[in-house]
């Protein structure tokens, strides 16, 4: 069970596809399976989650529980309007729209809303500094398909929620998320390239066939009209450490040397190609790597869509897992 795989990290995130597709219901089930466990539990958010009423689509949802000696990290707006006892640990200089960051313990079980960190950089220092409240595990709820608070250079592992928000067709279901899968699964670099890319945080850069790195002066992958007799004049295996973006990898693909083309990213929340775009680059020969690989602890469904409409729980489970080849979960079904 995947509650077991979450008391190893020091953070985790819990992403969702899309808005509504069960992440709340997701946490709230690793909260109580965690509670008693004898580890302390810090939980934020980036933006704001824990409402009764679903922001967007005006739909109701299931609002966060934070039991007893949990840490929580809200702005001082949702402190205010916490349905639990607290002990306030920490204030932080950090201004966000709605006021500084406080740090509590929470002496009762209730319900908070929860207001974290506006940006990942900042989340990865609150994060750090966990430790000063012996905290063992901190996890992030995103919002509204925050994928790059799941970047392993901000948590160290990731539970992943999928449904029928996403699509109420349970192949195109399984097949977007097997998407995001296949991302989150590539190979790492080898670690000599890696150590000396991994500081580089912009540009397209090339690897020679000695291992030696190459700038290629083209600030951004949106600039290669201009560019492109530049681009493989180190060689095929390129680094690129910003978006990869459909217009890149269709560049790519066109090339008489596809099959030796190896593309280097950062990490899968980088990619913004779609889908078709991604594998029609796999499929015509190139390669593609990560400097940082996300570690995957799960992957839970929820089949009912914010419009009401609801799949087979059962079905979309097997299908799911057939695709990725690792269990699928729906915790509303699960067994206490």
């Amino acid at each position: 069970m995947f509650i077991e795989e979450i008391l190893k990290y020091n953070s985790i995130a819990i992403v969702g596809l899309a808005k509504n597709a069960g992440k709340t219901e997701c946490l709230n089930y690793i909260l109580r399976k965690v509670k008693n466990t004898g580890k302390r539990f810090a939980l934020t958010s980036i933006g704001i989650d824990g409402e009764n009423r679903d922001q967007v689509c005006q739909t109701p949802k299931p609002e966060i529980e934070i039991f007893e000696d949990m840490i929580f990290i809200t702005s001082e707006m949702h402190y205010r309007s916490k349905r639990l006892v607290a002990e306030i640990m920490d204030v932080s200089t950090q201004q966000t729209s709605l006021g500084r960051l406080v740090t509590a313990r929470a002496v009762s079980s209730g319900k908070a809303l929860l207001s974290g960190p506006a940006d990942t950089g900042s989340l990865k220092t609150l994060i750090q500094g966990m430790k000063r409240f012996d905290v063992d595990t901190t996890i992030v709820d995103g919002a509204l398909s925050r994928l790059s608070l799941s970047s392993p250079a901000v948590t160290e592992a990731m539970v992943l929620a999928t449904g029928a928000a996403v699509s109420c067709n349970i192949p195109q279901l399984v097949r977007k998320t097997k998407y995001v899968y296949d991302l989150i699964c590539l190979e790492k670099a080898e670690p000599e390239i890696i150590r000396q890319l991994i500081d580089i945080e912009q540009g397209m850069w090339s690897i020679d066939e000695n291992g030696k790195v190459h700038d290629l002066n083209i600030p951004s992958v949106f600039m290669l009209e201009n560019n492109k007799d530049e681009v493989f004049k180190y060689g095929n295996t390129l680094y690129v450490a910003g978006a990869i973006s459909d217009k890149l990898l269709q560049f790519l693909r066109q090339q008489k040397q596809i099959k030796e083309i190896t593309l280097i990213i950062r990490d899968f929340t980088k990619m913004f190609a779609s889908m078709e775009t991604y594998y029609a680059f796999l499929k015509k020969g190139g390669t593609m790597k990560v400097l940082q690989k996300s570690k995957l602890l799960a992957v839970c469904i929820n089949p009912q869509s914010p419009e009401g409409y609801c799949l087979d729980s059962d079905e979309l489970r097997v299908a799911m897992q057939e695709s990725l080849g690792i269990p699928v979960y729906d915790v509303k079904r699960i067994e206490s």
